[in-house]
């Protein structure tokens, strides 16, 4: 049959229809009364979630001037230009770093960045991916359970930034472990060299109360993390594992004399090529897409979304690195505030800008490969 209705009419009752809808509607009148009741609750429930959604909206996610304050006499021109048009009005701070070396390329947002930290979100993800890779916790093709019918493996796990995935690798570490990797990768301590205004954050001596070492895992819960700190980090990825002491000259004599100050050297370099590939798939299809330029200069990174339960409002990180070759170029974003825009992809995006900025400038065009000191040891 072709399912026409036309074709065998039903007969028409009107009388009798409308006793039916009456009846109807009066069977029905004790339930909406009910519905109406069990509603009110749910009324209060959102009076008392917006309440505390205010208090977030009470810090500023656009500023009239987020650099204002800051001394950039010797910064790279190019390299704060770029992040000063990419980030506007944006309650935030850039820091720019070149990875070869540990210079300071610039900061944007000095007030911000030498502040005595932030929870670093998910921008931990891929410290504890290191730990879990080098103590054969598990391999890059291991299948975590993340749902009920849903398995991942670290690529994608970083690429989309799973929560549960890190989760169970905190759980399978323990947190003697991961305090061990957060702290040579450098929390708990100052990243630059006679940086007078930096701070040390925190890296807790026990796991949070609040989720324990999982929930640190996932979302660093506990810690305070400064974007040199994370700069410093995404630094050691991209050289291979050595990590320099940052360092931000502020005088004629000490950017012409500056000489690149090696702290340790992480045995990584095995590691790095799976991990790398998990914040390219980020950046290609994951949650710092809207970084990606298919015509520019391809980076790779990772995102971070958080409310920081200790001061307020929300965070949006992405820290990341880019370069033909040898990588030229480390760029941490940070976002505050307390709109719903403050998350990690924007801060990615903020990012992406940058990098189309710098690549239509033919920044990364010819830059030169910089010989790093002898290096010493730590595990």
């Amino acid at each position: 049959m072709s399912g026409d209705s036309t074709r065998n009419p039903a007969p028409e009752y009107p009388f009798f229809n409308k006793i039916v809808l009456f009846a109807a509607i009066a069977a029905l009148m004790p339930w909406f009364a009910s519905a109406r009741v069990n509603r009110k609750p749910a009324r209060t429930a959102t009076k008392k979630t917006s309440t505390r959604h205010r208090h977030y909206r009470g810090l500023p996610t656009y500023i009239t001037d987020p650099a204002a304050g800051d001394d950039s006499q010797f910064d790279d021109p190019i390299v704060r230009q770029a992040a000063l048009d990419a980030l506007g009005r944006q309650n935030g701070s850039v820091v720019a770093v070149d990875p070869a070396n540990g210079r300071i390329l610039s900061i944007v947002g000095q007030k911000l960045a030498y502040s005595a930290g932030f929870e670093p979100c998910s921008t931990l993800k891929p410290v504890i991916a290191v730990a879990a890779l080098e103590k054969g916790v598990i391999t890059p093709d291991t299948m975590i359970r993340i749902g009920r019918r849903r398995y991942m493996d670290m690529t994608e796990a970083l690429a989309h930034s799973n929560n549960q995935f890190f989760e169970e690798l905190g759980r399978r570490l323990g947190f003697d472990t991961v305090w061990h990797y957060d702290h040579i990768f450098g929390l708990g301590e100052r990243a630059g060299f006679d940086i007078a205004d930096e701070q040390p954050g925190l890296l807790p001596s026990a796991p949070p109360t609040y989720g324990g070492v999982a929930r640190m895992c996932s979302f660093g819960e506990g810690i305070r993390m400064t974007p040199l700190q994370l700069a410093a980090i995404v630094s050691a990825i991209a050289n291979g594992g050595t990590m320099y002491y940052l360092q931000y000259p502020q005088s004629t004599d000490a950017a012409k004399d500056f000489a690149p100050r090696v702290r340790r050297t992480l045995e990584i370099a095995p590691l790095l090529p799976e991990l790398r590939q998990g914040m390219l798939a980020a950046v290609l299809y994951g949650t710092a897409r809207q970084s990606n330029d298919p015509e520019g200069e391809q980076a790779l990174g990772k995102t971070g979304t958080c409310n920081d339960e200790l001061k307020g409002g929300r965070l949006g990180w992405f820290a990341s690195y880019a370069g033909q070759g040898p990588p030229s170029i480390v760029l941490v974003v940070l976002l505050r505030g307390g709109m719903r825009i403050v998350n990690g992809p924007h801060a990615a995006d903020v990012a992406g800008k940058i990098y189309h900025d710098l690549y239509q400038q033919k920044y990364f065009v010819g830059k030169p490969t910089e010989v790093a000191v002898a290096p010493s040891t730590e595990r």
